[in-house]
């Protein structure tokens, strides 16, 4: 599975609708994430599962839950007894991958990080304030973004996935995590 994970331009972890999420199924999304990798999440055996118009919302909400570190995956949900949804997986496939691919322009990252500095200034800590200097898109597989800045060290977890959260407000970056490095002005 590891050596999967680390060869794969897209992760498509299986998980058994009939069970729901297991602790393995949690670790195996915990390894994807680890690696930087694009992923959708396929919900297998679909039509065993009894159904209300609540029953896919539910389901949902529990794996947001219980991957709560990787919220940006693609969800579909397939049987592959029936052959319900299959030939999507590729379509989501090949967007998940174009998402991680996505480039930003420098001038569009400059406006959405002064937006959402102006929406929430940057944090203070030991008297002084984060000042976001630039930025600019570093790498893709997955969108990576360097931000120069006073002092990397002021600034907080809660922060930078403020930042990401902005992003993937500004842009679609559905089924890839974001990386995003402060750096100091002179590094």
């Amino acid at each position: 599975t590891i050596d999967a994970i680390q060869r794969c331009d897209v992760a498509v972890l299986m998980i058994d609708a009939s069970e729901g999420v297991t602790e393995q199924d949690v670790k195996i999304a915990g390894l994807i994430d680890d690696e930087g990798k694009p992923s959708i999440i396929a919900i297998n055996k679909w039509d065993l599962v009894e159904k209300d118009t609540e029953t896919m919302n539910d389901f949902i909400k529990k794996l947001d839950i219980d991957l709560a570190f990787m919220k940006y995956y693609k969800t579909i949900f397939i049987s592959c007894e029936t052959g319900q949804r299959l030939g999507q997986i590729m379509e989501n496939v090949d967007y998940v991958y174009a998402n991680a691919n996505r480039k930003i322009t420098m001038g569009l990252f400059n406006n959405v990080l002064t937006n959402a500095t102006m929406t929430t200034p940057p944090p203070y800590r030991n008297g002084r304030r984060l000042k976001i200097l630039y930025g600019h898109q570093a790498g893709v597989c997955p969108p990576s973004f360097e931000i120069k800045c006073n002092d990397a060290s002021i600034v907080e977890n809660s922060y930078m996935k403020y930042i990401e959260n902005s992003l993937r407000k500004a842009f679609d970056f559905t089924g890839t995590p974001i990386k995003i490095y402060f750096k100091n002005e002179r590094e």
